[in-house]
């Protein structure tokens, strides 16, 4: 384990970007423990400035804020009346920096996870905004990019050499300012999956490599449910070979609330549980032996991610990527090379026990579960039980996965 993530509304107001003290009485402590265990802290910061946070009304004097041409001002009403920050303005990113500087920063957090980076605006009327840089119809894209870039630019400035932030989108450019970006709140299904495949390969050809998704899905799993675990068994083995193994999810039903308002600010309940230990004895068994199979991938990964790093090769590689010439390759859309010597085939449809792989032309291919060697250029059915994600090691490569 590299990191635990304090989500949202763990702090006092959105805006106020610090910790609510009555349920973090001393977040420094929990930052040095973890870090003893060589665990990391990320805390999630918003964009949205609640219309009582204590810092909105000198946000809104100075110019800090989105504004809108015509109607109401406010851009979400979801657990409190929000706007968003400008984030393309100089003066509000380094105003957001300097109090998660001073609130998170100093506590020994050096990871953040910049949540609603679309922005996720409640009405959707982009020819009302304004923004810094101009009009949201001229420049609303960038907003991620710049949302990311006030947190590299602190972050370095503090003196930091490898800058990471966990945003919910990205734009052209994004890489520059250490983001790793998810796909966001996806339903949990077999199609959702399927989708995410070609996201995260679209991704990686944009030139952004770190990418990951939510493991099961974000949006309608039930932890009792047989058929929702299936899939998170399956998007759990597909998640040990993308460049970010991750999970996160909204699990259903959520608990009830103790309190709905203390202190006048509205309570988030938690859903359901989604440690590896949630979905029955047998399904942890198999989760548990991905987590070891991506502890013996680290080598690997780790060689990948300095390729990536030094020349700009992707780390999930579209199979055209490695074998342009063969135009079978640029017609397969369900499998990808992780990395040039590992091709992966996820598992996504209910149900399957085998599955049908294309091998590219021009190498062998080593099926990492069965042990059995076939030749390039051609397709093949191959066993795939619960517990297992076909995995084949290019030519004579020495990777131990299973």
């Amino acid at each position: 384990m590299d990191a635990i993530v304090v989500d949202f509304f763990h702090w006092t107001r959105q805006g106020d970007f610090k910790f609510e003290p009555r349920d973090w009485p001393d977040p420094q402590a929990m930052v040095r423990e973890l870090k003893s265990l060589g665990i990391e802290t990320v805390v999630s910061v918003w964009p949205t400035i609640d219309e009582r946070s204590e810092n909105f009304g000198e946000m809104a004097d100075k110019g800090m804020l989105v504004s809108a041409d015509r109607g109401s001002g406010l851009h979400m009403t979801w657990m409190g009346n929000t706007v968003f920050y400008d984030a393309t303005n100089p003066e509000a990113r380094r105003f957001v920096w300097d109090k998660c500087r001073e609130n998170y920063y100093s506590k020994g957090i050096r990871c953040f996870w910049l949540d609603e980076a679309e922005p996720e605006y409640g009405p959707y009327d982009f020819d009302n905004y304004r923004y810094y840089a101009g009009t949201a119809l001229q420049c609303t894209n960038i907003y991620p990019l710049m949302y990311a870039k006030g947190f590299y630019d602190g972050l370095k400035e503090a003196g930091e050499k490898d800058v990471l932030s966990l945003v919910r989108c990205a734009w052209a450019g994004s890489q520059k300012y250490g983001v790793l970006t998810w796909s966001g709140d996806i339903h949990s299904s077999f199609r959702a999956m399927r989708e995410q495949i070609q996201a995260g390969l679209s991704m990686s050809v944009a030139g952004i490599p770190w990418w990951t998704s939510d493991i099961g899905g974000f949006l309608g799993g039930n932890i009792q449910d047989e058929g929702f675990r299936e899939l998170l068994v399956r998007w759990f083995e597909w998640g040990c070979f993308c460049p970010v193994f991750r999970m996160h999810g909204e699990r259903s039903p959520w608990y009830e609330r103790e309190e709905e308002f203390i202190d006048g600010v509205r309570q988030l309940t938690s859903g359901q549980d989604n440690e590896v230990w949630s979905f029955g004895d047998d399904n942890y068994e198999i989760l548990k032996k991905y987590l070891f199979v991506r502890e013996k991938l680290r080598p690997y990964m780790r060689k990948t991610m300095d390729e990536c790093s030094a020349v700009g090769a992707p780390v999930m590689r579209p199979l055209w990527y490695e074998f342009p010439g063969d135009p079978e390759a640029w017609e397969t859309e369900d499998e990808y090379t992780l990395g040039a010597s590992l091709l992966v085939a996820p598992v996504t449809e209910a149900g399957a026990a085998e599955r049908s792989v294309y091998l590219p032309a021009g190498t062998v291919w080593k099926d990492c579960s069965t042990g059995t060697v076939y030749k390039g250029g051609q397709r093949v059915i191959v066993p795939a039980p619960i517990d297992v994600i076909p995995v084949f090691v290019r030519g004579n490569e020495d990777i131990e996965v299973y």
